[in-house]
């Protein structure tokens, strides 16, 4: 389990509409892409405090309690598709132990 608070940088909200979709999710701090956990809200909900867990798992055989380092995403999504975009904003924070609390992801990027 992660836990913290997910929002936007202040020179990044001109750039968003409170409909956008927004994903937010643990990797294993190894590399791999595929998310550990993960869920989505939008930007009208943030900045917004999450948890993620096993409950939160794509996959039952994948799960955040049997990684001891996690990188932390989010990504504002304009089309509403988990596949990163062109124009889409991001934030990333870590690596980040399992098990941390308090933790404040910005999102303050942009895909190119």
């Amino acid at each position: 389990m992660v836990s913290g608070q997910v929002f936007i940088a202040d020179v990044q909200k001109r750039n968003v509409k409170p409909s956008d979709v927004v994903f937010v999710y643990a990797t294993p701090a190894n590399g791999d892409r595929m998310p550990l956990a993960i869920f989505k809200t939008t930007v009208a909900q943030l900045p917004l405090a999450f948890t993620l867990d096993d409950s939160s798992a794509m996959r039952p055989d994948r799960k955040i309690s049997s990684a001891g380092e996690v990188l932390l995403k989010a990504r504002v999504s304009k089309s509403g598709n988990a596949m990163p975009q062109s124009g889409d904003l991001t934030g990333t924070l870590g690596p980040v132990k399992v098990g941390a609390k308090g933790l404040k992801l910005e999102i303050r990027d942009q895909v190119p």
